[in-house]
């Protein structure tokens, strides 16, 4: 995506700022004051995602949200650093050169993914809310996220070139979301079919998909001390919900909320039923961790 040619009208972009920070050139949004929740998209997607969420989060939260590396407004300096574990270490060192602190990571499909990869690798693990997180060892992301494009753009990274030039982007954006069980409405598509039609940020996808492995971290889940809380979509039709039931039973501390009526993108179908479930979740965690009061002594 063009800085100049596309942000103006992007959604949240009065947020906008860039970081250079090797390898990559940073797109963040920030808004709020609080705590800080560090909001990660899923693969194909951007910050757009999050245009209604993060504004209602940052009333009593400072919200960071970035494009991941080749996507959306972020250009990628280094095209094979879109894996798990080496996006992971970029994040982890944007985050410690920019001074941020999460208290929570809030992920959405291999975003979710990626929260827990850098939960696992931050000195201080920050709690992890997976929105229909991507946690199944599948090939690649091909298995979980948009799966029939997906797999066809894999097979051959030309693609892109062909599937960017095509007419109708915003129908074919329309078929692609609601093949994942979500319905947006026509403005929500309408993002989409400027990103599907972006050969930089479909490329950016290509390599994440390529690139990407989450068997180690499935691996390494009974590791994560930290609480989390996984959200899955009833009607998710690209990441089932038992991948997230599976992932918590492994998690030491974990919880798994399945509602009814939702698909992949839930935070994008009801963003303000999300929100309530982060902040109820982020208050039982801080009460649940809260000392015990001083007794005067002799009681």
């Amino acid at each position: 995506m063009d800085w100049a040619r596309d942000l103006p009208g992007w959604p949240l972009s009065e947020t906008s700022r860039r970081i250079p920070h090797r390898p990559h050139r940073w797109h963040v949004q920030e808004a709020g004051d609080g705590p800080t929740l560090l909001l990660l998209h899923g693969a194909g997607a951007s910050t757009h995602t999050w245009r209604d969420l993060a504004p209602d989060l940052a009333r009593d939260h400072r919200v960071i949200a970035l494009d991941l590396p080749g996507q959306g407004f972020t250009a990628m300096g280094a095209r094979g650093r879109s894996g798990l574990s080496q996006m992971a270490a970029d994040l982890a060192a944007l985050v410690a050169a920019e001074g941020w602190q999460p208290h929570a990571i809030v992920g959405h499909s291999a975003g979710a993914a990626l929260g827990l990869r850098l939960a696992l690798d931050l000195a201080d693990p920050p709690r992890v809310i997976g929105i229909n997180a991507a946690l199944s060892p599948f090939e690649g992301l091909a298995g979980w996220l948009f799966p029939v494009l997906a797999r066809v753009l894999a097979l051959n990274p030309l693609t892109a070139l062909a599937f960017t030039a095509g007419g109708n982007r915003h129908a074919r954006a329309r078929r692609l979301i609601e093949s994942t069980g979500s319905r947006l409405d026509d403005a929500a598509i309408g993002h989409y079919a400027r990103l599907i039609g972006d050969r930089a940020h479909v490329e950016g996808t290509l390599q994440m998909m390529a690139q990407w492995d989450v068997r180690p971290l499935i691996d390494a889940l009974p590791g994560l001390a930290a609480p989390c809380l996984l959200i899955t979509g009833e009607g998710d039709r690209a990441v089932p919900p038992d991948v997230s039931a599976r992932a918590a039973a492994r998690l030491p501390d974990a919880r798994h909320l399945c509602l009814p009526g939702l698909g992949h993108l839930a935070h994008e179908e009801e963003p303000a039923r999300i929100a309530g479930l982060i902040r109820e979740f982020l208050g039982s965690a801080e009460r649940a961790e809260a000392p015990c009061p001083r007794l005067p002594p002799g009681v």
